[in-house]
Formats: structure tokens, sequence, C-alpha cells
């Protein structure tokens, strides 16, 4: 074998690679701008920190030295006081998910002062229990100052905090364990995986294979094809929800607070819309290889990182934002954390339940329209 005619072998191969590669959009997509939306994603788009807080601040004492030690939250760009008349509305807003923390500055606050140590109460939102963290960690923070100078004019050295002290207390996530916020998580990834990926490849495989043709000359209807192909693969999902939920309930010992029928009916729903866009992607494609990588870079990678999974997504710009909300994952993610650690929350439930439902619709009507009966 001569060394120039491996050579000139060697450049025809590699140009007829590097000319397949090119025809290939996928792998283009994936080896291209796969790298670079994750560089400016998690660069520029993604924060681990929290601002903008809203902190629910209830003032039962109105006193001249209760007012300073509470005014320190105005002043810190992490945070958003929120003022209030009573302690119900502040509860309300909490669990309605419209503030992060409750502020409560006791009645008491003057005479204890006056005695040597007044107390405040700081009230956090555990269901993400890393944002209630932060928060926390601002408040005190954010109140250190006015209560340094609180115990100054009582007398105390500066720096001396003992005079008013924070009492802190997490609702629902007494315990404050990471696991009772990430497995209520999992379960939308779990189901986002299985959901894209388990039918993505159906149709595309039956394009390769050219079993579909033959169906284009039965009576069979696009939608009872859709239908047919999503309500095995429902039920095996169904399967999975079960165990997971087992899994969260006895394995990991979470919470279950909201209604569990409501936790089950607005999962396989959501298992619908995750079948259903797999499905879809499968009829547009027709290439297995090319729908196993559109599953993982429409279903999955967004459901991880932009759906509130990891990060707040109160701290990314406003374009991420809109992205975010345009996931069924986002409003699933947000409402199965409620059902599992706040317990039933009616209007949430109903509002996700009517996104998920048009999702649902959508996406099973335009697998329908790419499957109907005529070759291309």
């Amino acid at each position: 074998m001569s060394a120039p005619g491996s050579l000139i072998r060697l450049a025809a191969l590699t140009r007829k690679e590097t000319s397949q590669m090119l025809r290939d959009r996928s792998n283009l997509i994936v080896g291209l701008m796969l790298p670079l939306v994750l560089i400016l994603l998690f660069g520029y788009g993604l924060s681990f920190d929290v601002t903008d807080a809203r902190i629910a601040v209830v003032m039962q004492n109105n006193s001249l030295a209760a007012r300073e030690a509470a005014m320190g939250l105005s002043g810190s760009a992490y945070l958003s006081p929120v003022w209030v008349h009573s302690m119900d509305e502040a509860q309300a807003m909490m669990r309605a998910g419209e503030v992060d923390a409750i502020l409560r500055v006791p009645h008491e606050f003057l005479r204890e002062l006056a005695q040597g140590t007044a107390r405040v109460q700081l009230i956090l939102d555990g269901v993400d229990y890393t944002v209630a963290t932060a928060v926390e960690a601002y408040v005190r923070g954010a109140l250190a100052i006015p209560f340094e100078a609180l115990a100054d004019r009582a007398g105390n050295k500066p720096g001396d905090l003992a005079q008013v002290v924070i009492v802190q207390r997490t609702w629902f996530n007494e315990a404050g364990e990471s696991t009772w916020f990430l497995v209520p998580g999992l379960i939308v990834l779990i189901l986002t995986l299985i959901g894209a990926f388990l039918t993505s490849l159906l149709v595309a495989r039956e394009w390769e294979r050219g079993t579909l043709e033959s169906l284009f000359v039965t009576p069979v209807r696009p939608l009872e094809l859709v239908l047919s192909k999503l309500a095995p693969y429902l039920v095996i999902g169904g399967i999975d929800l079960v165990m997971c939920l087992m899994a969260a309930r006895f394995l990991f010992d979470v919470p279950m607070r909201g209604s569990l029928w409501v936790i089950i009916a607005v999962s396989l729903l959501y298992l619908l819309v995750s079948l259903s866009m797999g499905l879809l992607i499968s009829a547009v494609t027709r290439n297995q290889f090319a729908a196993s990588q559109m599953a993982l870079l429409i279903s999955f990678l967004p459901a991880m990182m932009l759906s509130g999974f990891v990060f707040d997504l109160r701290n990314v710009p406003v374009a991420i934002q809109v992205i975010s909300h345009a996931l069924p994952a986002t409003h699933f993610m947000a409402l199965i954390k409620t059902l599992f650690m706040a317990g039933d929350n009616w209007p949430d439930t109903l509002r996700t339940g009517v996104i998920l439902s048009l999702y649902a619709i959508v996406f099973i009507a335009a697998a329908r329209r790419a499957l109907r009966k005529r070759l291309r």
C-alpha cells in the first residue's frame, strides 16, 4: 500500500464526511449552537443570587424604635419590603406565594427593648429552601445596622447585637431538608424525560422502517393514530409516577400536604403534555437520531435549567423569563412544589391545569396535522 494512495483515499473520505456533516443540520446544531447557548445561559442569564425578595412587614408596634428596626429592609438592594396591616394579611400572601418571608415587629417590642432584649420574628417560605436561606442571610444583614444603632443608644458597645434578636421560623419546610423541595422537582424532570423520550422515537422509527405508509391505505384517521400511540405510554408513565410518589413518601419522607388525587391528576396531565410533545417531535423529524437530540434540547434541558428547579427565575433577564414561562415544565414545577409542601392552592391548581390542557391540545393537534395521510 503506497503512502500517496493512502493519503488520497484519506482526503476523499474526509471530504465525504465533511460534506455529510454539513448536510446534517442536527449535528451542527448540537456541535456548535449548544455550547454557545450553554455559555451564554450560565454566564449571563442564570444566577444563584436572590434579588428583589418580597418581605411582608407587619408593624404591630409603631414606635420610632420599631420603625427604625424595620427600615433597614428598605436600604437593601436584595429585598423588597411590602408593608401590610395585619399578620393575617401577611400569612395569606405567604400561602399564595406572593411573598418570600414575613417580618413581624410585635406589640411588646418597645417594652422588651427597655428591659434589655427585644425580639422580632422572621418567617421564611421554605418551599424553595435555597431561596429561604439566602433571604434569611439578606434580612439579617440588612437589619444589622439599625439593630446596632439601637444597641448603641441603649448603652452597649458597638457591635453588640444582643439588644434586638431575630427569632426565625420556616414554614412548609420546618426541618430544613433539601430533599423536600428537590424530590418534587425531580418528579417533574423524570416525567419530562420519560414522556419526551418514550414517544420521540415512535413515528420516526416507523418512518425509517416504512411501516407508517401502510397505514395510509387504511381507514385509520390521524387523530386515532396519535391517541393510540399515546395511550400505552400514558399507562407506563402513570406507573412511573406511582413509583416516584411512593419513593418520595416512604423513601425520602417528603410530606404531601396537598390532596393526593390532585397531585396525581395534575401530574398525569403534565405527562400527557410531555408525551404529546415527544410524539410531535417524532412526527416532524422522521429520524430517530434527530428526534432524540431534539427531545433533549427542547424538553429535558430547558426543564432542568429554566423551570425554576435550580435557579430562581426572578433573578434572570426578562428575555429568559419569557422563555421559561413558555415552557410547560415551569408551570408544573411551581405547582407540584406547592402541592407537596404547602398544600392545596386551588387558584394556582386551576390556572396551571388550564395552561397544561392548552399545551396538550396544541401538541396533539400539531402531531395530528404532521401525520396527515400523504407522502412527502
